[in-house]
């Protein structure tokens, strides 16, 4: 008998809400969680990173790597 892994909604939202999972507040810390961006805990405000999940932080260094890029590209214009 296979197992869902899958979690509902509603034990996203008991993750979400739980303050154990914010560290100082704003950073989103849950190894349960697999997703790579879960939104803020003020939802209209975006998403965050799941600090967590190793993929979201490769994910955040690409980022800042592509900004710096450009930003690096554009100051030697």
């Amino acid at each position: 008998m296979e197992q869902n892994t899958n979690p509902t909604q509603e034990t996203i939202d008991q993750w979400h809400k739980d303050p154990s999972n914010w560290k100082l507040g704003i950073f989103y810390y849950n190894k349960q969680d697999k997703r790579l961006f879960p939104p803020k805990r003020i939802k209209q405000l975006g998403s965050t990173v799941n600090f967590a999940n190793p993929k979201s932080i490769m994910a955040l260094m690409v980022l800042v790597a592509v900004i710096w890029m450009v930003i690096k590209f554009y100051k030697s214009m």
